[in-house]
């Protein structure tokens, strides 16, 4: 593990939110275990082991039924720990993975025998080398045949040079955590207008994750990111996912507790019908249907 890396918080408190039966977390991760599956070595940093065995632990602590297992980039686009936990969840976790231009449809079809109904395009630059568009096109449309879907991550200051290239993806895009607004300039800010734009177009979807990483005003109550998360919810309520990111990675001025990240929920989606769909029906839809 990086000297400067925040393990996950070893005591979650139990939130005061209780989800509605059947509700998901959207975006999670699991990392190694190193002895097992090694990281990759082309990755941006290393990580603690957070095993299937402690994501299926907290997703039961904190009320959920379901997991989205995300790739992150420490483990490249060696997918066998996310297909390890996929096959152990008892069909309650789906997965989004990454792959490369090289994958071969058996790879692929394996993947989507695990669970797997998604891949990852990242273009943060701090986490990973940048790949041609062209690529990430090719792979798109292979992948496309599968009814799978794109997630993309990226940050606020690059949305407006990526929206032609989002555009002419050929699936459902499923953008991680708000597009990374800067939420100091606020929700009416053009910056975040741009997203909300982009979100009119029924292809895309968005994750209402993450306050931790976006917050200036910080734990536990992470005020300043609730009107975004909130302005996507009631916009566009059947279209959106919420998940805890755990095990919150590259986290560097504090690890959130995720019975804290779970009571933003109802303020976030602030009606049962809301919460139903964030957490419950969109996912579903999206991962099992």
């Amino acid at each position: 593990m990086d000297a400067d890396y925040l393990p996950f918080h070893p005591n979650p408190s139990k939130p005061a939110y209780s989800p509605p039966p059947g509700a998901v977390d959207a975006h999670c991760h699991v990392f190694g275990p190193a002895e097992r599956f090694p990281y990759a070595p082309e990755r941006k940093y290393t990580p603690c082991d957070a095993p299937k065995e402690t994501l299926f632990a907290l997703r039961d602590f904190l009320g959920f039924e379901r997991n989205v297992i995300v790739q992150a980039t420490c483990h490249g686009k060696d997918n066998r720990a996310l297909v390890d936990a996929l096959k152990a969840s008892n069909g309650l976790a789906r997965g989004v993975a990454s792959v490369g231009p090289s994958v071969t449809e058996a790879q692929l079809q394996e993947l989507h025998e695990a669970g797997v109904r998604g891949v990852r395009f990242n273009f943060v630059k701090r986490l990973v080398d940048a790949t041609p568009k062209e690529v990430f096109l090719g792979i798109a449309d292979r992948i496309a045949t599968l009814g799978w879907h794109i997630v993309v991550y990226f940050e606020a200051q690059d949305l407006e040079g990526l929206i032609p290239f989002l555009k002419q993806l050929p699936t459902t895009v499923v953008i991680d955590h708000m597009g990374r607004p800067g939420v100091a300039k606020g929700v009416e800010h053009p910056d975040f207008q741009r997203f909300i734009a982009l979100m009119e177009d029924p292809k895309f979807w968005s994750k209402v994750s993450c306050p931790e990483r976006l917050s200036v005003s910080g734990p536990p109550t992470y005020d300043d990111v609730v009107p975004f998360a909130r302005t996507l919810v009631e916009r566009f309520p059947d279209r959106v996912l919420w998940g805890t990111d755990w095990p919150h990675p590259n986290m560097k001025s504090h690890m959130p507790d995720d019975g804290e990240l779970t009571d933003v929920i109802p303020r976030i989606a602030p009606t049962p019908a809301l919460q139903t769909a964030l957490l419950v029906d969109n996912p579903m839809r999206l991962y099992w249907s």
